[in-house]
Formats: structure tokens, sequence, C-alpha cells
């Protein structure tokens, strides 16, 4: 049997020859199309090209980085940690920073580390799909607790999710991955005052919200650990460079599951690139703000639903046939992302010119279905 044949096999019977754990054998791989068309806004990256100060900064950087190729890197990525630590302000310092290969990974080592066989992590759906996949891979269990209809989440309600679950790890989104929504700092403080075990908020889109950053709740939280990564605001996404905030205990901790030199001499230096170019690079998010909040206006002024957004994306819906709806982006050159929501579908900012050219896809799909 070819590798083509092999792929088409699906569920449980694809792995029958093979001695795969069984509660791996009905997962499908995380994935979004990659598909070469003229305007991709399926993914949240940042559509911008880096300043070509940093692109410079970086070609020399890595170089001066690849002649000690020979050696291991930092371990501990102490001056990248640093520099981290500098750029969240807050008081934090290098104890309270870790740093991975892309925030997937330190996602993953969170759940190393505090979950596996016998525990249990909660989430609150539809959110950041990787949450349950890499508890299910780390043989750690899950429950995806619903949001309301309007997907937000109420204290009470989160509340109750944690007691009746008693979860090792509480997974919390600011803002939320598909919806956009920001976090009720109170809806936090309550699952923080409930849960037996650790509470993770993703802040993946961050510098993207109209609501301040949930890293002053530190301090006080020993069990809080608050997510991050370079790959959206930075525009970084293609250099793979995640980090969390947390106790100096926690970090600790995740040192225990790392691998040894898990980040490179090569991503370290980049990332330190990055961030000495912070504000050039960060410019751009003013940018993608406006365009956000002007592409919820002109959604809501074609009668569409709207969910108001505080990340660089937008969960647009009241489609009918989403994913007839999604072909004909396609089939017109743009490509959004189908979350899996009947109805509803996301689309990621892109530049100026790309929001436009949505926008005009959308009227003339409807033009043509009217």
């Amino acid at each position: 049997m070819n590798s083509d044949d092999d792929a088409s096999i699906g569920g449980a019977q694809r792995w029958a020859d093979l001695p795969l754990r069984d509660d791996l054998r009905d997962l499908t791989p995380y994935g979004a199309p990659q598909l070469d068309v003229a305007v991709r806004l399926n993914t949240n990256e940042n559509p911008y090209p880096p300043p070509k100060a940093l692109v410079d900064d970086l070609r020399e950087s890595v170089a001066a980085a690849a002649a000690s190729m020979n050696r291991y890197p930092d371990r501990d990525a102490t001056e990248l940690r640093t520099a981290l630590a500098a750029y969240l302000g807050n008081g934090l310092g290098v104890d309270q920073i870790w740093a991975a290969n892309g925030s997937n990974e330190v996602l993953q080592q969170l759940l190393q580390a505090f979950g596996g066989t016998g525990r249990t992590a909660l989430g609150f759906v539809p959110s950041y799909s990787m949450h349950e996949l890499i508890a299910l891979a780390t043989g750690t269990g899950w429950v995806g607790a619903q949001r309301a209809g309007d997907f937000t989440l109420d204290a009470d309600y989160a509340v109750a999710q944690v007691k009746a679950h008693a979860p090792s790890i509480v997974f919390l989104c600011s803002p939320n991955n598909p919806t956009g929504t920001a976090m009720d700092p109170a809806v936090v403080g309550a699952v923080l005052d409930a849960a037996p075990g650790m509470v993770v908020v993703d802040e993946a889109y961050a510098e993207f919200s109209h609501s301040p950053s949930l890293l002053p709740l530190l301090a006080d939280h020993p069990r809080l650990v608050v997510t991050r990564t370079m790959s959206k605001a930075f525009g970084f996404a293609g250099a793979r460079l995640g980090y969390l905030a947390a106790s100096p205990r926690v970090v600790e901790a995740l040192m225990l599951v790392r691998l040894p030199y898990h980040l490179s001499v090569l991503t370290q230096a980049a990332a330190l690139a990055a961030l000495r170019h912070a504000d050039e690079t960060l410019a751009q998010v003013a940018q993608l703000r406006a365009d956000r909040d002007a592409l919820v206006t002109s959604l809501r002024a074609r009668g569409l639903e709207v969910v108001d957004s505080d990340a660089n994306f937008v969960l647009f819906g009241g489609l009918g046939d989403s994913k007839a709806v999604w072909q004909g982006l396609l089939d017109h050159g743009v490509l959004v992302r189908d979350v899996g929501l009947p109805g509803w579908l996301r689309v990621s900012v892109g530049t100026s010119a790309e929001c436009e050219a949505f926008l005009d896809a959308l009227d003339r799909l409807k033009a043509v279905h009217a």
C-alpha cells in the first residue's frame, strides 16, 4: 500500500498495524488549509513583513550565532528570558519567565508537568483547539465546558464547572480564539479562588486587546500562568517563540520536563533581535486594531452577526451554509477559517487592502446567491 492510499484510511483502522496508544487512535492532527491564494486570512498571522531594520539586525545576529553552532546553546535561555521580562514589565524577573518553541510547546510542557494520566484539564469551548489536543496527547483527560450562546463566560458557571470536575489545569483565554472575546478579570479571579490546580490564561492576542493584560494578577496567585507568543503581534510566526510568566516555582517545575537545549542558538538570537525592535514591529498593531474595528463595523452593516473582537480576527455568523460561504470566498481568492461552528466563519485581519478584498468577495458572493 503506498503512502497516498494509507493517508486515505480514517479512524482507528489507519493505525491497526501499529502499537499506537489507544487514546490517540481516533484523533486527527491539528491543521489549517495551506493554500496558494491571493488573500490568506485564516491563521491570524501579522500580515506585515518585519521592518527592514529588524531584518538587518536578524541577519547580523543570526550570522554571529551561527559561528558558535558547534556548541550547545544556553540551556536556560537566560538572556532571552531577561529581555522578555523587561518587555512584559509588571515587576517580573527572569526567574518568572520561561520560553519555548512557540506557545504550543509552552502548553505542552505545562501539561507534561501538571497534567498526565489520572488528571483532568478543563477548558471553555469554543476555544483554542490545541488545548484539548495537547491535553490528550499528554494523557490528560479533557473536559470542554460549553460557553453561553453569545460565547461569553459567566463567573458562577465557570466556578460550578471547576467544582464539578476538580481539574488539575484550567485553561482560560483572553482574548479567546476563535471568538475574539476578552476575559473579565472577575471571572479569572473567581476561577483562581475555586481551582484546586493550575490556572493558565492564554494571552496569545493580548497586544491587540482593548482590555488590559491579566499579568498583574500573578503577584497574588502562585498557581496562575499567563502564556504569550511572538507569532502574532510581533510577526514572528515563522521563527516559533512562545513564552510564559508565572511564579519561580512553576518555572522550575517546567525545567523538569523540558528537553535539553530545546531553544536553538539561532532561535534565541532571532528572538532577541525581534525584542530589540519591538517598538517598530508593534507600531503595526495600531493599524491592525483600526482595521479590525472597521471590519466589525463593515460586517455588521452587511446584516451579519459579529462578535466584538479584542484580537486580530473577527468571528462572523448568520451565514446559513457557512461551508458554502467558505468555499465561495475561496473561489474568489480569499481564504478564511472554518472553525467548526455551524453558521460562523473566522477572518483574520490582513492589510487594509486584504480586508477590502475580503469584503468585496463577500459582496460578490452575496450577489451571486441573491
